[in-house]
């Protein structure tokens, strides 16, 4: 019978988005990104969800998520250069790699496979195996989680990666109640680019291309 650690090393070997996934950091050639890639495969990520009932929440949705983000992040940003030439130099490759593959680096280690019940089409109790979340590990937040735990592995990133990384939510992140956080993002928002094109290819994936 396969162990739970090589049916993991099969479903790695076997998916062509894990390997264009760490082709694509290790293409910004950071300090810590293999340490990045190492501790990312350790908590799960590529088999984690992107959500528990939301968007992909299925095994291995949270990588084709940051894929997903990627793509779009790409696509709009071609867009944008032709209207505003000078966003080529503030929205490098290099730094769209970095934000968008790692802005959910938080979520690596939350989802946990449960056993739950439900009614049947006879209307009948089932069991069935679903997604839950657990906190527990390192409570602390969904953007500053990501960041912090990139910054602990040694990745090497500019400003505008963490604020990119750190306020891609939006109003969604929980601080929203604070003033002082609600004047943080303001400024970040006016003076990086790149938050505003993840913010957007986030969003975008998630509803238009996920749901």
């Amino acid at each position: 019978m396969a162990t739970e650690e090589s049916q993991l090393n099969m479903f790695e070997a076997g998916n062509p988005q894990i390997q264009e996934f760490e082709a694509l950091l290790r293409s910004t050639k950071r300090a810590g990104v293999e340490s990045v890639i190492t501790h990312l495969k350790e908590l799960g990520f590529y088999e984690a969800p992107a959500s528990t009932k939301f968007h992909l929440n299925c095994k291995g949705g949270l990588l084709e998520h940051s894929m997903s983000v990627y793509k779009v992040a790409c696509a709009l940003r071609e867009a944008m250069i032709p209207l505003k030439p000078e966003l080529a130099e503030k929205l490098s490759k290099e730094s769209i790699i970095i934000a968008t593959l790692l802005h959910d680096t938080c979520k690596a280690e939350i989802y946990k496979l449960e056993q739950k019940w439900r009614k049947d089409a006879q209307n009948k109790w089932e069991s069935y195996e679903a997604y839950g979340v657990d906190y527990t590990e390192f409570p602390l937040g969904h953007g500053e989680k990501s960041v912090i735990r990139l910054l602990q592995w040694g990745l090497q990133m500019t400003d505008d990666e963490i604020i990119a990384i750190r306020w891609h939510m939006q109003a969604w992140d929980l601080p929203f109640q604070s003033p002082e956080a609600k004047a943080n993002y303001t400024s970040a928002g006016a003076k990086c680019p790149l938050l505003e094109l993840i913010q957007s290819a986030d969003g975008m994936s998630t509803k238009l291309l996920e749901e």
